[in-house]
């Protein structure tokens, strides 16, 4: 175990957005004993707090499911694979023609742009003051790392396996969140396993040496890719069909048990 990379939002972090103590405490003890961690999630760097106020994180962040990596301790962008808005334009059509009702979002590097109908009165606190406007207004000219559909009343399972081989040609889709049909897409061919790869090339470590842990589609194909790819007993299917590991669900601190038993068998050895 010479690379620990974890997802956040439902493997280590709360619907309450708060991190355990016991998890904090895991990571903590694998980088005192010399172990990299580097956080691999969907969320954009705007939305990385807990790993600040509750770890004290200040390493790299995998952010956006792979389409951007960012340095905590600097606040920097290190680096992006972007979307082209004549590819998002392209994909939001396709979708609004075999779902007419679907609302749109776009991440960029700035910030984020919603088209109109985008979100509900439960969203308006993330959307804050956000002025929704068409994506050919808002988008010229931005560094886009992330596309977003939202639909109601269908599955997050079901908006995915009908779009996903729609668009596949313009982009990769995903979805991370278990009740709300919202898809995530990025450049194609890129995902969280992809960024990942890079990352742990650039520090020398073999996959053999990587343990992962994930809970969700959008994690897939970092589960596979990892030598030890845990996913979450709470998690979905699909992630739990991917990984070679199964780790103890989330409520019961699952990452941070699988952790704690790793280093106790290092220490030993």
């Amino acid at each position: 175990m010479r690379l620990v990379a974890s997802d956040m939002d439902g493997t280590v972090v709360g619907h309450d957005g708060k991190m355990s103590g016991r998890t904090v405490r895991a990571f903590e003890a694998c980088i005192e004993a010399g172990i990299h961690v580097v956080f691999v999630t969907g969320r954009p760097p705007r939305w990385l707090h807990p790993l600040r106020d509750q770890l004290g994180h200040r390493g790299t962040v995998i952010c956006s499911n792979g389409a951007l990596t960012y340095d905590l301790a600097t606040e920097t962008v290190l680096s992006s694979k972007l979307l082209e808005p004549v590819d998002v334009y392209a994909a939001r059509d396709i979708i609004r023609g075999l779902f007419p009702a679907a609302t749109f979002a776009a991440e960029t590097i700035a910030g984020f742009t919603i088209e109109p109908g985008f979100g509900d009165a439960a969203a308006s606190e993330l959307l804050g003051d956000i002025t929704a406007q068409p994506f050919e207004e808002t988008l010229p000219g931005e560094e886009i790392v992330k596309f977003l559909a939202r639909l109601t009343d269908i599955s997050p399972d079901e908006f995915l396996a009908t779009v996903r081989p729609a668009v596949a040609h313009l982009v990769s889709t995903t979805h991370s969140a278990p009740s709300v049909a919202l898809l995530e897409m990025a450049r194609p061919n890129i995902d969280k396993s992809v960024t990942l790869a890079q990352y742990a090339a650039e520090l020398g470590v073999d996959r053999a040496d990587v343990v992962a842990f994930g809970d969700m589609p959008n994690d897939v194909q970092m589960l596979g890719w990892a030598g030890h790819g845990y996913a979450m007993a709470s998690g979905h299917p699909d992630a739990l069909a991917a990984a070679n590991l199964v780790a103890p669900p989330f409520e019961e601190d699952g990452v941070a048990q699988i952790l704690e038993e790793r280093l106790a068998a290092l220490r030993t050895a």
